[in-house]
């Protein structure tokens, strides 16, 4: 086999074109996670989704480029809400948004490290989910949208 000097130098020349574009390679970033927890079904409540969506793609947020949502409806069964809330805790979501006090107090039972967003709340302090409505405590926020990665 004979040696082909250009061929060598040719590669030797890209390599080392190549070699600082891979080590300027940034990790891509980290897609926020959003858990939607509801206590209806995703038929029948599927404009609350839609109204947030509309909501995070004014603030520059679209669901499947630069943010990713994990949806868990009840379906009308709110037995099953504590479950599905400690299913968004196991996938270590960014925040949990509920739009319903049993949803809401679902997810407080279920963590308190990841911030929750309690929208359409009925009487929050009577109803214990909060302390005060000035400050809520509990990971919970007056639901006025503010998301940590922002």
């Amino acid at each position: 086999m004979k040696f082909n000097r250009a061929g060598f130098i040719l590669i030797l020349a890209l390599a080392l074109l190549a070699a600082p574009l891979a080590a300027d390679a940034q990790p891509p970033a980290k897609v926020p996670r959003i858990g939607f927890l509801q206590a209806g079904g995703a038929s029948v409540n599927r404009h609350f989704a839609d109204a947030f969506l509309r909501g995070l793609h004014e603030l520059g947020y679209v669901e499947g480029k630069n943010i990713a949502i994990e949806y868990r409806w009840a379906e009308g069964r709110a037995e099953q809400l504590p479950d599905l809330a400690a299913d968004l805790v196991r996938l270590n979501v960014d925040v949990i948004v509920t739009g319903s006090t049993p949803a809401a107090r679902a997810a407080k039972q279920a963590t308190t490290t990841i911030p929750i967003v309690a929208a359409a709340v009925g009487d929050p302090v009577g109803t214990g989910l909060v302390a005060s409505l000035a400050r809520p405590g509990g990971g919970i926020s007056r639901g006025s949208l503010t998301l940590p990665w922002i």
